[in-house]
């Protein structure tokens, strides 16, 4: 299906699914206790990822989280960031992408911030 952009969002600890398409990573720290092998991953675009002093200050308080996406957007119009979201967007533009996160709480990440602003430009 031609024009229609496939973004899904997993745990990366989960185990991987034949649905997922490339599976990319998107935190900018190897997740803890997972071997490459296992992550099964096709990209890790750490460079998209918040930067640390952001990452910490939201410490995934999900009261923070509206200010943390405003924060992050500013972050991704970054020219690193911009053009590894661009590569996501080229990715996802071809295929389905599942966006990966050692976060408990996927729907208010970092993964969730892409996945929306990938989807809204699919």
């Amino acid at each position: 299906m031609a024009g229609s952009t496939q973004v899904r969002l997993r745990r990366v600890y989960d185990a991987a699914s034949s649905e997922d398409g490339k599976r990319i990573l998107v935190d900018r720290v190897w997740p803890r206790g997972l071997s490459k092998d296992k992550a099964r991953l096709d990209e890790w675009e750490k460079d998209v990822a918040p930067s640390t002093e952001l990452r910490k200050w939201y410490g995934h308080d999900v009261d923070k989280f509206e200010e943390f996406t405003d924060r992050y957007d500013a972050e991704l119009r970054d020219p690193d960031r911009a053009a590894a979201l661009d590569r996501l967007r080229d990715l996802a533009a071809h295929g389905t992408i599942t966006l990966l996160t050692a976060t408990k709480d996927i729907d208010h990440s970092q993964a969730a911030v892409l996945a929306g602003r990938l989807r809204a430009s699919g």
